[in-house]
């Protein structure tokens, strides 16, 4: 296997008297999808905040295509080429999927005013927004209604769609379908299939086994802050990762 676009070595990670995260590791590639699976309290948020720059490490490193680096905040994570869907989504609603896109990245002129007098390239925007959908395959009713307006299967893919635009590297997911129907669920994992079929690394936190099993090349198991196994998710050994995430294995 190539080398991994995302390593975590040594991770630790400490709020005071929790033990948030001890000694965790983990390698994430191109062109994979990998889940991160745990109970609730195991370390999957801590750990995902550390890598989009939330928090920082207190001991061990992060390295991006090799590099040992350290980010001091989301926007230097999303500068790197690392994007972070959370549960939220963190749209805004009154506005469209393209101006979500590109909501502090405008594309604006003339490019030597500050950012604040420049104009606004509207029909870029769209026309690029308009471009990635398509390319991804997400269906819209209409480009220029505010996300408000549309359901929750559609609002999860123009967020994870978002992502793409900027992350170059490394795509986290933070349970995609969660709250969503059947139908809007089946969209989402297949756009999550696009996006690793165009090579990127996918870090999929979930609690849905059958997604697991469906789309995950390697399956990461935390609990209580620990790595506790790592493997290649099938339905054979879909009910030893559940006894991993509870503590039940043998």
């Amino acid at each position: 296997m190539t080398a991994p676009v995302l390593a975590v070595r040594h991770a630790d990670k400490r709020f005071g008297a929790v033990h948030a995260l001890k000694d965790v590791s983990l390698d994430a590639y191109g062109g994979e999808v990998l889940a991160l699976l745990g109970d609730n309290g195991a370390g999957k948020s801590t750990l995902v905040k550390c890598i989009s720059g939330v928090h920082s490490l207190d001991a061990g490193e992060i390295l991006l295509d090799g590099a040992v680096t350290a980010f001091h905040s989301p926007a230097a994570a999303r500068r790197a080429g690392i994007e972070t869907v959370y549960q939220d989504l963190a749209l805004f609603d009154n506005l469209t999927p393209a101006q979500n896109f590109y909501c502090g990245h405008e594309i604006a002129f003339p490019a030597w005013l500050p950012r604040g007098l420049r104009l606004l390239k509207s029909r870029a925007m769209d026309r690029e927004a308009a471009a990635v959908l398509e390319r991804l395959k997400v269906r819209l009713p209409k480009l220029d209604a505010p996300v408000a307006l549309m359901s929750g299967g559609q609002r999860q893919a123009i967020a994870v769609a978002r992502a793409t635009v900027f992350a170059r590297k490394v795509v986290i997911l933070d349970e995609p379908t969660a709250a969503l129907g059947l139908r809007e669920s089946r969209k989402v994992l297949d756009l999550i299939g696009r996006l690793r079929a165009e090579g990127a690394a996918v870090i999929l936190i979930t609690h849905n086994m059958e997604h697991v099993v469906e789309l995950a090349d390697r399956a990461i198991v935390l609990r209580q802050g620990r790595k506790v196994g790592e493997l290649k998710p099938d339905r054979a050994i879909q009910q030893q990762l559940v006894s991993m995430i509870v503590g039940a294995e043998a």
